[in-house]
């Protein structure tokens, strides 16, 4: 069951943060004659009537977000209700769905794994789009996220197909590529033929991203490395604590970063973008050597230890297709700005 936030409980998100709760008409007018560009606020045609708004200020569609209450989830919420949707998100977690409703999207606790439920959640959403943000990475598991990539993916897409959904962005990674010369492209193969345990990671991606682009309008977003609060780079993160004890090396492998902000701006935009496979990363794939230290130094941590070589498929990807076709522009075009931001 979907549950959605009460009238006079909606907290819209302007100017990228949250403002206080709405609890009157009046608070609404105010708050509305404060970001008179936000013309669209996510809500149904019911919960407009009900703060007095305008009739002709419709919903741009209802959008689920899979996964969002996750690191990428919770900040691409606000933005899509700041656009103009209206927003469902699941959770697997009883306990986070009010974190969804104070935001002002409605709510529905499921867990990927149980086909009929989502399928019961998404013929009760009537949607325009689903956004797949589901991962499973909270006890550092590859498998069981490699796990979920295929079966609740697959779940996923079903669900959506059967009740006509077309559209679906979906979360993916952009270092999974084969060895190969220079930062990866789109066009380039995923490294299936790796050993374990990278082959497992591996075929979990394609599986995800073959389930997704069977829609007639897949969309798949290659992410790099993603860095910023909340994730494993974050400076309470595990990356964070191996560079603090001096336990993880620069070396010679190439990496591509994102900060998670511009990922949850890019899962937004891909809602108009045509169907496939786009990397989104920073504008600077760098090895280890490179970017490492100046992570370091934002964190206030020692100068890591240098090791030569790489590992397997650490080669970067190159953003040219967000960028020059699609117009995606990030926030933090370069991890040096990005991680002084985010850390310092």
């Amino acid at each position: 069951m979907i549950r959605w936030p009460s009238v006079l409980g909606y907290a819209p998100w302007v100017g990228g943060r949250a403002q206080s709760l709405v609890r009157t008409r009046d608070e609404m007018a105010r708050c509305r004659a404060a970001a008179p560009g936000i013309q669209q606020w996510g809500l149904s045609a019911e919960r407009r009537e009900a703060f007095g708004m305008e009739d002709d200020v419709t919903s741009r569609g209802r959008v689920l977000v899979a996964g969002a209450t996750g690191v990428i989830g919770r900040r691409l919420v606000p933005l899509l209700l700041a656009a103009g949707y209206e927003v469902v998100g699941t959770t697997r977690d009883p306990s986070r769905a009010d974190q969804l409703l104070r935001l002002g999207a409605g709510a529905v606790v499921v867990d990927a794994f149980g086909r009929d439920g989502l399928l019961a959640a998404l013929e009760a959403a009537r949607l325009h789009a689903v956004i797949h943000q589901l991962t499973d990475l909270r006890e550092r598991d590859l498998a069981a996220n490699a796990r979920l990539r295929t079966e609740g993916t697959r779940n996923l897409v079903d669900a959506a197909s059967a009740v006509g959904v077309r559209r679906m962005v979906a979360q993916s990674i952009a270092f999974a590529y084969a060895p190969g010369d220079g930062p990866a492209r789109e066009k380039d193969p995923l490294d299936v033929d790796a050993p374990s345990p990278r082959r497992e990671t591996v075929l979990g991606v394609q599986a995800l991203e073959q389930a997704v682009l069977d829609l007639p309008e897949g969309v798949v977003l290659r992410y790099g490395l993603l860095y910023g609060p909340g994730t494993w780079f974050a400076s309470d993160g595990p990356v964070a604590d191996q560079v603090r004890r001096g336990e993880r090396a620069a070396t010679d492998g190439v990496a591509s970063l994102i900060h998670a902000e511009d990922a949850a701006q890019a899962a937004l935009q891909a809602l108009s973008w045509p169907p496939g496979v786009v990397n989104v990363v920073d504008d600077e794939p760098a090895p280890g050597r490179a970017w490492l230290p100046v992570y370091a130094a934002a964190l206030g941590a020692p100068e890591p230890p240098v090791r030569s070589g790489s590992d397997r498929g650490e080669r970067g990807a190159s953003n040219a297709k967000a960028r020059l076709e699609l117009g995606w522009i990030p926030r933090y075009p370069s991890w040096r700005d990005g991680f002084r931001l985010a850390l310092g």
